[in-house]
């Protein structure tokens, strides 16, 4: 029996996946009759109550859930799916709004005619903001993905969340995982101290705030608020702080209307629906804050504190009237005996539901939609359809009546407040514009300390320094560390984590069109002249090269660290390598080498893997920022056909079976060697004369053979594949006569 039931159990689980709810809650209906130890017939009916509540029958889920509920207190995993459907149907009617046009959209127009500068992160900067508290930067902080945050929220984010940093943008995890590393971005932070000063300035207020609200220095942190909402009104995150601060002084009813207008400036700030939940809870209005929490975590799913709350509050809601009732749940037992005033509080109130909605006074009825309702069949779904309509009414009780004189006081101290806060509170600020002043904006501002130009590609350091890309990457070419404070950058440097700073390429870009497009102009030039491989190609004069052999390089020197990383940044991924010659600098014969591979050091160094490409003459020695350069032509063999293919196709198969013979007869361990460095040697191919540079094997035999460098320099120079041939062949028989010496 016990097999049975549990196959029954898996197969409701299965069809509740495969979101057939009706056929789950049958199936756990039918196994709660089997069932006879209390726990058992909790998980049970939970479950039923979640294949219900999934089907739009929500009046008969609670029911089930209230039955659960008498046997014992609902714990939070037992409430996981349930808060999961109800945040989870406020998000995708929200995106369905947002499709078709929000329906609240007056009243958001309300709001911004109320705050003026509102946008889409609430503060009017939408260039100059952070995408985790949504308002204006303060003490901007540039991750290695490019992307700038408050320094605050970072460190808040790290705290609460317990994780490496995620960039909000790009979902990057930030490698370094201590935010303390990083400092503020100096340049931005200039920029934005000079371009805004009032909102600055209401910033500096706000972390004053904060610290005298750590000392426990409530009253002091109130008047730094207060002053900081003066010089910025629309800034959400103000009122959100002050709506703690009121909190901890009691004044429940001031908090809750600074949380109310930090949604009205923010709809989908998740923090500010945190607020407002926490204001009504102490103001006994659960239900209330029950929704809050609920839209909340529509926002921001993984928000710890929210979810921790909604169970809470939706398990005291839930508990059976028997149980001891929470004081702070007014007239607890309406939810279960005046069913008829429950059904009739708020009629069809979900319609219109979007996050936003829920931030106005005018839309607080509006806090669960109404779930997807079941396609029309039976009576028993059109009678779920019905009880479904009137969702929330199940969560409404009734408030506490006051009694009229407390009403007409609360009324009349409300007017008075909202009066002395239009008096104090300006409409609208000396930064209210998005745009920079004309007057304000310096094009010096935005200079590279290091080339004296405007920023191409700026990137910024862990230690807050923006420079050019390629700036700094020359100077960290010859010390590892910044070239402003000298701080230690040997991690950044094996991260090669050089991301643009986004923020100012947009500032650029939008500020700075003209002077922008001339530096782009310049840089495209002079990426056009490193690509030409004809001309003034960079030579790394060190040791001979060969076509089809690989040539490991250990790069140290800073004039050939840039060298290699301009191959790579114009695509060509080439450089050419030649002989060192004490007249001319470098031998006039060469081969060129491609960069198939390159792995970084923490001082700078690294190892390149390339390998032989083609064959060239220089024509023109020149040299460019430290490093030699070249004008070269390319070598190919000369072709030959009928007789002479033929004595050559003969000289070649004679050839290669004396290197095979010579190369067997090397000792097993010098063969190991010389294979794990280059390789084993190619096979013959199957067209002698297919390749510009012979047969393969021929450049890997002049590799290994134990020749200095000038008595392999010829070998390359050679454009008839028969004089090499016939070179290589002395060479072996010399090999093999001092051998049998």
């Amino acid at each position: 029996m016990g097999t049975e039931s549990e196959s029954m159990l898996h197969l409701a689980a299965q069809a509740f996946q495969s979101k057939n709810f009706d056929l789950a809650a049958d199936i756990y209906e039918c196994q709660l009759a089997c069932l006879g130890e209390p726990e058992s017939r909790q998980e049970v009916m939970v479950k039923r109550a979640d294949a219900l509540a999934f089907g739009g029958k929500f009046t008969e889920a609670f029911d089930v859930y209230r039955q659960a509920s008498e046997i014992e207190r609902l714990r939070p995993s037992h409430l996981d799916n349930l808060i999961e459907y109800l945040s989870g149907t406020i998000r995708r009617q929200d995106w369905g709004e947002r499709q078709r046009g929000s329906p609240c959209r007056g009243e958001e127009a309300g709001a911004a005619a109320l705050c003026p500068g509102v946008g889409a992160t609430g503060c009017g900067y939408e260039d100059l903001s952070c995408r985790i508290c949504l308002s204006f930067l303060f003490e901007p902080v540039t991750l290695t993905c490019g992307h700038c945050f408050c320094k605050k929220c970072l460190e808040r984010e790290r705290k609460e969340k317990e994780r490496p940093v995620v960039c909000k943008e790009c979902k990057d995890i930030s490698r370094v995982n201590d935010v303390q590393t990083y400092r503020v971005n100096v340049v931005l932070s200039n920029l934005l101290a000079k371009w805004f000063p009032t909102l600055y300035q209401a910033g500096q207020l706000r972390r004053e705030g904060n610290a005298l609200y750590a000392e426990k220095k409530v009253e002091a942190a109130l008047e730094k608020y207060n002053q900081a909402i003066l010089m910025a009104p629309t800034d959400h995150i103000l009122f959100s702080n002050r709506s703690q601060i009121h909190s901890s002084l009691k004044q429940h009813e001031k908090a809750l209307r600074d949380a109310e207008m930090a949604c009205r400036l923010m709809p989908h700030w998740s923090k500010g629906h945190v607020r407002k939940a926490q204001a009504l809870v102490s103001l006994g209005r659960t239900e209330e804050a029950l929704r809050e929490y609920l839209v909340c975590l529509s926002i921001e799913p993984d928000c710890r504190l929210a979810k921790t709350e909604a169970h809470k509050l939706l398990s005291d809601l839930l508990a059976p009237v028997k149980d001891q009732v929470p004081e702070h749940i007014s007239d607890y037992s309406n939810i279960l005996s005046s069913r008829t005033y429950i059904k009739n509080s708020i009629k069809a109130s979900f319609q219109n539901l979007t996050p936003r909605s829920l931030s106005s006074e005018s839309c607080l009825a509006k806090a669960l939609p109404a779930p997807e309702r079941s396609p029309k069949g039976s009576q028993s779904k059109s009678q779920g359809r019905t009880e479904v309509q009137g969702l929330d009414q199940f969560f409404l009780t009734k408030r506490k009546r006051r009694s009229s004189e407390e009403e007409v006081k609360e009324e009349l101290q409300e007017k008075n407040d909202n009066h002395k806060r239009s008096k104090s509170e300006p409409t609208e600020g000396p930064d209210s514009s998005s745009s920079v002043a004309d007057d304000l904006f310096d094009p010096a501002d935005l200079d590279c300390p290091l080339c004296m130009r405007l920023f191409y590609e700026p990137v910024t350091t862990p230690c807050g320094h923006t420079f050019c890309l390629q700036c700094l990457e020359r100077c960290l070419d010859h010390n590892p560390k910044c070239p402003l404070c000298k701080e230690d950058m040997s991690e950044y440097l094996v991260q090669r984590k050089y991301c643009k700073t986004v923020i100012m390429e947009n500032l650029i870009s939008k500020y700075l069109p003209s002077e922008l497009m001339e530096r782009q102009k310049i840089h495209l030039e002079e990426m056009a002249e490193l690509s030409n491989l004809n001309k003034n190609v960079p030579i790394f004069v060190c040791t001979m090269a060969f076509p089809t052999v690989p040539c490991p390089l250990h790069i140290f020197e800073p004039c050939y660290r840039l060298m290699i990383r301009r191959c790579m940044e114009t695509g060509t991924n080439c450089f050419g390598m030649c002989l060192g010659d004490d007249l001319k600098g470098f031998a006039d014969y060469g081969c060129l080498l491609e960069i198939r591979d390159v792995k970084f050091f923490s001082d700078g160094r690294s190892v390149v893997d390339t390998i032989g490409k083609r064959r060239f003459k220089v024509v023109q020695h020149s040299e460019r920022d430290g490093y030699n350069t070249a004008d070269i032509e390319y070598l190919e063999d000369a072709k030959v056909e009928g007789v002479a293919e033929r004595e050559l196709q003969s000289l070649h198969d004679a050839v290669y079976e004396q290197a095979v013979y010579w190369v067997n007869s090397l000792k097993a361990e010098q063969k190991a060697r010389i294979e794990g460095h280059f390789g084993p040697m190619p096979e013959k191919d199957s067209e002698l004369q297919a390749s510009p540079n012979g047969p393969s094997w021929c450049w890997w035999l002049l590799a290994v053979l134990p020749l200095e460098g000038r008595a392999q320099l010829p070998f390359l120079a050679l454009t008839s594949l028969r004089d090499r041939l016939s070179g290589i062949r002395k060479v072996l028989l010399f090999m093999l006569h001092n051998r049998s010496r």
